[in-house]
């Protein structure tokens, strides 16, 4: 999918995305790019390189990533106006909660929550000190809608991530730092297939049994399909930008009508 976007949209603006290799995050690297934007990310893999892009190898789930990348950031691009937290994922087992060990809560944790917490410690001070700054949350629809079979670590992860955004947004607006999040309901991305290859082995049948199981207890998407990555993208993109100066402390649903309740 193309999006049509305006190239001078973030010309002279730093960001960073975390997570920006694969997915919603590589999907989110080449938007704001396309804006006109420097961008750095981090992945504790780099894999086909956007040319333009500045990459810090690094884990994010831990402490000396974060580190790594907050200092590369600094170092390189002298500072950060927009951060675009798109870390995120699952890689725990099927089979309801008794399945997860505390090794896969904290995993869940370090890399849904801990990780961006982390990093607004570290990269929002320098915005503070100039009295402007964007950040931009990446949570799930799982927040409020949980899948029991296998997303219970995650969900509960992203559901800690909504309420801090929140807090935080409280904190910083006044200060000048515009603070928002994006809730995404199902997204066609490789992790997506990753997932429905988890619950086929868990469960037996097919991909496409896999797949109407999870659209089964997500009780079906309004529009016939999941999100795809770049209009995700664009809508973090959006909130990012000086179109959205009087959007702060909102959480953005982008699920295809996932969600049917009020």
């Amino acid at each position: 999918m193309s999006i049509q976007a305006d190239p001078n949209e973030f010309a002279s603006k730093r960001v960073l995305v975390s997570g920006g290799t694969k997915g919603l995050g590589r999907a989110t690297v080449k938007r704001f790019l396309a804006g006109g934007a420097r961008v750095v990310t981090a992945a504790r893999t780099i894999k086909d390189a956007i040319e333009g892009v500045e990459y810090v190898q690094a884990d994010l789930t831990t402490t000396e990533g974060s580190e790594a990348l907050a200092k590369a950031a600094l170092e390189r691009l002298g500072g950060i106006d927009i951060l675009a937290h798109v870390i995120g994922g699952s890689a725990s087992p099927a089979g309801g909660f008794a399945a997860l060990t505390d090794d896969h809560w904290l995993d869940e944790l370090n890399l849904n929550l801990l990780a961006t917490v982390r990093l607004d410690r570290l990269m929002i001070p320098q915005m503070l000190e100039r009295g402007k700054g964007t950040v931009v949350h990446v949570t799930s629809i799982q927040s409020v809608l949980p899948l029991p079979e296998s997303t219970t670590g995650y969900a509960s992860a992203k559901a800690a991530l909504r309420t801090y955004s929140k807090s935080i947004s409280k904190e910083l607006g006044p200060k000048g730092v515009r603070v928002n999040s994006v809730s995404p309901g199902w997204i066609m991305t490789g992790a997506a297939g990753d997932f429905l290859e988890m619950l086929r082995k868990a469960n037996g049948g097919t991909i496409e049994d896999a797949r109407q199981f999870v659209l089964d207890v997500l009780g079906g998407i309004s529009i016939g399909r999941g999100a795809e990555p770049e209009e995700v993208a664009d809508l973090i993109a959006y909130l990012a930008s000086d179109r959205a100066a009087a959007i702060h402390g909102a959480e953005f649903v982008i699920d295809g009508g996932t969600i049917k309740t009020v």
